[in-house]
C-alpha cells in the first residue's frame, strides 16, 4: 500500500493532466454552509475539492530526500520541516476546500490476518524518523488540518474510503500520493497528485503508463506482485505480460480461466498453478473503500485558525521561514503573537555641539550600547552613515554623518574626532549586537574600539547554540516580545534596494536608535541567564576576548594572487570542455550535464543503471550515488570530475577575485561565532573553510594565497589529530593515551591492532581504514556506513568495529557516559563548559551503542568537536596577546578549523613559530599532550615543515 520507503515507483514521464477545476478558491471566499439532511449528514460536495494526503508515504519521501536537520534542542526535524512545507504548498498553490491527512495506525492490519508475511521485507522505521511523526501531527493540529487514522487499516484504505464518499457526494477528490496502489481509485472525479513532480495522474496517464484501465489496476498488480510490500504475484509475469494478458482476457479471473492458452511453458505453468497466490495478491492490493470511519466534513474544511500555537511550534523547531509562511496564509486569522509597545524617546543629533555634550555624558556611564549604520554588510567595504547610542532604556540618539541632500548630517571627520575619546575609553563598557562589525568599521577610519564588554548576539548563541538565528530582530521577538523595524522596510530589496545613506534621516533615526536600545534592554536578561547557566566565565574569558581577535583577522585579510587565479580559471575552463566532450561521447549525445533531470534520464532510462535512491524530484544523482554507479559504468565518474572542477571554478577560482578589496588587495572573510552549534567558527564572503586540502585542484587554489608584503612568508600552524586527543583525554583509555604518549601515529597504531599486524607492515589502505574507524565510529558510524566509505564487505566492517572497541574499551565507556549524562541533564558540555541542549537520547536499554540516532550523534559530536573548538579559540586569544606584547610585525590572518595562518618577515619566522607552538600546546590541561605541526612557505600550498 503506502510506499513507506519513499519510492516514486511507476511515475514515468507523461503529459500532465490539468488539476481539477474547483469553485472559487476556499481561501478567498466566504465558505457557504454545507448542505445536510435531517440527521446532520452532508448530502452534497458538488463543486468542492477534497485533497487527502497519504501521510506516511510523504513523510518517508521527505525524510530520505532532505539532508538531516536538527531543532535548537538537537532533535531531528527534517521530516517535520519537509512535510509541513508540502502541506503549505498544497494550501497556497491548490487552495483545496477540504484537506485530510491520513495516517497508518499501526504495523499490523487486517491483511496480516490472512497473510502474516505482508510487508515482511520492509525495514523498520528509522530511529531518527520515529519521534518526528508525533511532531508532525502536533503541527497539523495547530494548523487545524484534519487527521485520520484507524486501527487495523492502512492509510491507503482511508484514502480509498474518502475518495469513494467524495465521489458519491458529487465532489472531486485529489489523492496526494506516489503510491501505485492508489491508481485503482482513479475515476472522472478522483485523480492522483504526485507532489514531488507536481503532476496530476488520471486514467489517460495510467493507460499510457501501464496500458490498463483503473478498474484493471488491482488485477494488474495481483499478476505482477510487489516486492516492496511482499505481495507474491505470479512468477515470470511482469508489467508487459500482465498488460497483454489483461488486454486479451480483461480481468484476473479471465486470465486464470484461460491460463492454459498462454504462450511460454513455464509462464503457462505458473499461471495454471498460481490461482491461489493471485487471488490472495488481489486481496492484499485491493483497497477497502468502506473502512468504518466517520468523516466530519465540516472539521475537514480549510478555515481560519489561530496561528500562535503553530508559530510557537515553528519557533521550538527552529523553522523561521515556515513560521513566516504560516503567518502569511491568507485565510489565517490576524491573531499575532503578543507584543509589547515601548514608550521611546529617539532623537536625531543635529550639531557637533550636541554630540560633544552627549559624549561628555556617555563618558560618565558604566555601560553604553552602540551601533553604526553603514553602506555595506561587509565591514571592510563599509562607509559609516551614522552612529547610535543608548544608556537608558527607551532613550537613544542617532548621529548621522552621511544622508540625502537637505537632511541633517554632521561633518564625518568632526564627528569622529568628538567620538574618538569615547570609543577608545576602555573604562566605559560597550554593549551591542555583533560588536565585531563595529570594531572593523571603526578601525577602517582609524579608531580602536575598546571596552567591548557584552555582545547580545554571542550571548544568545552561548545560551542556545541550536537556535538558527541570533539576529537582533529574532532576539527582540523571542526575548522581549518586541517587533522591530526590519532593514528591508528602509532600504527595500532586489534591484531597487537603496544604500543606507540614501534613506531620509527621519526614517533612519528610529531604526538606528532601536539597534542600540534593544541590546541595552537585552543586556540584563542575557547577563543573568549566562550566570545562571554557569556560562559567564566561558563568555567573559573566551567568547568576548575572541571578538577582538576575529576583528583583527578580518581587518588584516589575506592577499590573493589574482593573476594566478586567472590562469587557473582558464585551466579549469579548458578541463571542463574536455570533460564535457568525453561525457557526450560516452552518452552518445549532448545533454545538460548540470541538469539532474536530464542526467537521471540518461543514467537510469537510456543506460539502464539502477536507481539507488530517490529525492523530491526523482532518482538521485548526488555524488554518493554517482560513486556507486561508477563501478558499473565510466560516465558517472566523469560527471563527478566535471562537477568538482565546475564547483571549484565557480566557488573559488572565479569568485575570489571579485571579493578582493580594491585598496588592500586582500580578501577579508567574515568569521562567524554564532552559526555552528558545536562552537566551531565558520566563515563567509568568502567561505575559506571548505577549500580542498588533499586534491591537486585544492592545492592549486591554496597556492593563490600569499603574503601581503614582498619577501615575507606564510606560517601555518595545525593541531595534529586534536579531536582524537580530546577523545583520549575524556575517555582515559589506556591504550590510546599510551599511543599519544609514545608519539605514535594513532592511525597506524589502530590499523596494527585491528588487523593484528606489526606497525611497520601496515599498508596505506590499512591506515586509511583505521583513520575512517577513528573519525567515524566515535560519531556513530555503522558497519554499513563504514563498509560503504571503504568499499568493503559489511561483515568485515562490523569486525573492524568490534575489534576497535575491544582494543579501546575506554572509548565505548566514555561514549555511553556522554549519552547517559545527556539523557539525564538534557544537555552536553565541552571541555570549557559550553552547553548544547539535546533532547531525544534513548535509555541505555533502548539503544544499540553501534547504531545511534541523530540526537545521540549530535551529543557526542558536540562534546568532542566542541572541545577542540574551545581549545583553538583559547589558543587564538593567547597567540594574539603574545603578538601584541612582543611588538612583532607578524600578523594572524586566518583560522581554518584546527589551523591558524600567519604572515611574517623572514627575521621573525623562528621566533613566531616557537611562540605559536608554545601557546597552542599549552592551552587546557589534557591527559595527553597537544601537538602542533608548523609549516612555512611562499604561499599557503607551498608551506613545508618548519624545523627549529
Amino acid at each position: 500500500m503506502a510506499d513507506s520507503q519513499g519510492r516514486l515507483a511507476g511515475f514515468e514521464e507523461f503529459e500532465k493532466p490539468q488539476p481539477p477545476e474547483a469553485a472559487e478558491p476556499a481561501a478567498e471566499r466566504e465558505q457557504a454552509p454545507l448542505p445536510v439532511d435531517a440527521q446532520g449528514q452532508v448530502t452534497s460536495l458538488e463543486g468542492r475539492t477534497v485533497y487527502v494526503i497519504d501521510s506516511h508515504s510523504l513523510i518517508y519521501q521527505v525524510f530520505h530526500a532532505l539532508p538531516p536537520m536538527s531543532s535548537p534542542s538537537g532533535q531531528p526535524v527534517g521530516a517535520v520541516n519537509g512535510f509541513t512545507r508540502d502541506v503549505l504548498d498544497l494550501l497556497e498553490n491548490h487552495k483545496p476546500d477540504f484537506l485530510i491527512c491520513a495516517f497508518d495506525h499501526s504495523d499490523d492490519t487486517f491483511r496480516h490476518e490472512f497473510y502474516p508475511e505482508y510487508k515482511g521485507t520492509r525495514d523498520p522505521m528509522p530511529d531518527d524518523l520515529r519521534p518526528q511523526i508525533g511532531e508532525i501531527r502536533k503541527l497539523l493540529m495547530a494548523m487545524d488540518v484534519a487527521i485520520l487514522d484507524l486501527p487495523r487499516y492502512e492509510a491507503d484504505d482511508l484514502l480509498a474510503t474518502i475518495a469513494d464518499r467524495t465521489e458519491k457526494l458529487g465532489g472531486t477528490c485529489v489523492v496526494v500520493s506516489s503510491d501505485k496502489d492508489c491508481r485503482q481509485l482513479i475515476s472522472d472525479r478522483v485523480k492522483i497528485y504526485n507532489i514531488r513532480k507536481n503532476q496530476f495522474y488520471d486514467a489517460d496517464a495510467l493507460l499510457k503508463d501501464w496500458g490498463v484501465r483503473p478498474d484493471q489496476v488491482v488485477d494488474f498488480q495481483a499478476l505482477v506482485g510487489d516486492s516492496v510490500d511482499n505481495v507474491p504475484g505470479i512468477a515470470l509475469i511482469g508489467p508487459k505480460i500482465a498488460k497483454e494478458l489483461l488486454e486479451k482476457y480483461d480481468t484476473l479471473d479471465g486470465v486464470l480461466d484461460h491460463a492454459s492458452e498462454v504462450s511460454g511453458a513455464k509462464r503457462r505453468e505458473n499461471l495454471m498453478n498460481g490461482r491461489q497466490a493471485a487471488e490472495m495478491s488481489r486481496r492484499l492490493v485491493e483497497l477497502d473503500r468502506n473502512a468504518p470511519i466517520e468523516i466530519d466534513w465540516e472539521a475537514c474544511r480549510i478555515r481560519p485558525f489561530d496561528r500562535k500555537q503553530a508559530l510557537d511550534l515553528c519557533q521550538t523547531h527552529g523553522f523561521r521561514r515556515l513560521g513566516e509562511r504560516i503567518g502569511a496564509l491568507n485565510f489565517a486569522t490576524t491573531v499575532e503573537p503578543p507584543t509589547v509597545e515601548w514608550t521611546t524617546d529617539y532623537q536625531t543629533v543635529t550639531s557637533l555641539e550636541q554630540l560633544q555634550s552627549l559624549v561628555q555624558e556617555m563618558q560618565q556611564q558604566k555601560h553604553v550600547a552602540i551601533d553604526t549604520e553603514t553602506t555595506s554588510p561587509m565591514p571592510r567595504w563599509a562607509e559609516i552613515v551614522g552612529y547610535s547610542f543608548a544608556w537608558k532604556p527607551g532613550q537613544a540618539y542617532y548621529a548621522p554623518v552621511r544622508a540625502p541632500q537637505g537632511d541633517p548630517q554632521l561633518d564625518p571627520e568632526g564627528a569622529l574626532e568628538i567620538l574618538r575619546p569615547f570609543f577608545e575609553n576602555d573604562q566605559v563598557a560597550k554593549i551591542g549586537q555583533n560588536l565585531k562589525y563595529e570594531m572593523i568599521v571603526l578601525r577602517n577610519v582609524g579608531v580602536e574600539l575598546r571596552g567591548v564588554a557584552f555582545d547580545t548576539m554571542v550571548a544568545d548563541y552561548l545560551l542556545d547554540a541550536g537556535q538558527r538565528n541570533h539576529n537582533l530582530d529574532d532576539l527582540a521577538m523571542r526575548r522581549l516580545n518586541y517587533k522591530t523595524t526590519k532593514i528591508s522596510e528602509l532600504i527595500g530589496t532586489g534591484k531597487k534596494q537603496k544604500k543606507m545613506n540614501e534613506v531620509p534621516v527621519e526614517l533612519i533615526t528610529p531604526y538606528a536608535s532601536q539597534d542600540a536600545d534593544v541590546p541595552l534592554r537585552l543586556f540584563p536578561l542575557l547577563h543573568s541567564e549566562l550566570a545562571a547557566d554557569d556560562l559567564a566565565s566561558l563568555y567573559d574569558d573566551l567568547e568576548i576576548p575572541l571578538i577582538t581577535v576575529l576583528a583583527e583577522l578580518e581587518f588584516n585579510g589575506i592577499r590573493v594572487d589574482v593573476d594566478l587565479l586567472g590562469e587557473l580559471s582558464k585551466k579549469h575552463g579548458k578541463r571542463l570542455l574536455e570533460l564535457e566532450k568525453e561525457i557526450y561521447e560516452m552518452a552518445g549525445r549532448k545533454f545538460n550535464i548540470d541538469s539532474p533531470k536530464q542526467l537521471g534520464e540518461l543514467l537510469f532510462q537510456e543506460l539502464g543503471l539502477p536507481v539507488l535512491k530517490k529525492t523530491k524530484t526523482g532518482p538521485s544523482t548526488d555524488v554518493d550515488t554517482l560513486q556507486q554507479l561508477a563501478i558499473q559504468h565510466p560516465l558517472p565518474a566523469q560527471v563527478i570530475a566535471y562537477r568538482q572542477s565546475a564547483k571549484l571554478k565557480s566557488t573559488y577560482v572565479d569568485a575570489l577575485p571579485l571579493l578582493v578589496h580594491p585598496e588592500t588587495g586582500r580578501v577579508h572573510t567574515s568569521f562567524m561565532q554564532d552559526v555552528a552549534a558545536t562552537g566551531r567558527l565558520s566563515s563567509k564572503d568568502p567561505n575559506l573553510q571548505n577549500i580542498p586540502v588533499r586534491t591537486e585542484e585544492g592545492r592549486e587554489i591554496r597556492s593563490a594565497f600569499i603574503p601581503g608584503t614582498p619577501g615575507w612568508s606564510l606560517v601555518a600552524a595545525d593541531y595534529s589529530q586534536i579531536e582524537l586527543r580530546v577523545l583520549a583525554h575524556f575517555s582515559g583509555d589506556a591504550a590510546m593515551l599510551e599511543a599519544f604518549a609514545n608519539a605514535e601515529d594513532i592511525h597506524t597504531r589502530v590499523a596494527a591492532e585491528v588487523y593484528e599486524t606489526p606497525p611497520d607492515e601496515v599498508t596505506s589502505d590499512m591506515r586509511r581504514a583505521a583513520k575512517a574507524i577513528n573519525f567515524g565510529i566515535i560519531y556513530g558510524q555503522t558497519a554499513f556506513g563504514l563498509a560503504k566509505s571503504l568499499g568493503i564487505d559489511k561483515g568485515l566492517a562490523a569486525d573492524f568495529i568490534d575489534a576497535y572497541f575491544a582494543r579501546y574499551p575506554g572509548v565505548e565507556e566514555f561514549l555511553e557516559k556522554v549519552l547517559a549524562d545527556a539523557r539525564k541533564k538534557g544537555y552536553v558540555t565541552t571541555i570549557l563548559g559550553r552547553r548544547r541542549l539535546v533532547e531525544g537520547i534513548r535509555a541505555a536499554n533502548q539503544r544499540n551503542a553501534r547504531n545511534r540516532t541523530f540526537p545521540e550523534r549530535i551529543a557526542i559530536n558536540t562534546v568532542i568537536q566542541g572541545s577542540a573548538a574551545d581549545l583553538i579559540k583559547l589558543a587564538m586569544i593567547q597567540v594574539y596577546r603574545r603578538l601584541k606584547e612582543s611588538g612583532m610585525q607578524a600578523r594572524m590572518l586566518l583560522q581554518i578549523h584546527d589551523e591558524l595562518v600567519f604572515e611574517a618577515p623572514p627575521e621573525e619566522i623562528a621566533s613566531l613559530c616557537e611562540m605559536v607552538r608554545t601557546e597552542m600546546t599549552s592551552v587546557g590541561e589534557l591527559r595527553t599532550a597537544l601537538c602542533v605541526d608548523i609549516k612555512t612557505g611562499a604561499n599557503w600550498s607551498a608551506c613545508e615543515p618548519w624545523l627549529p
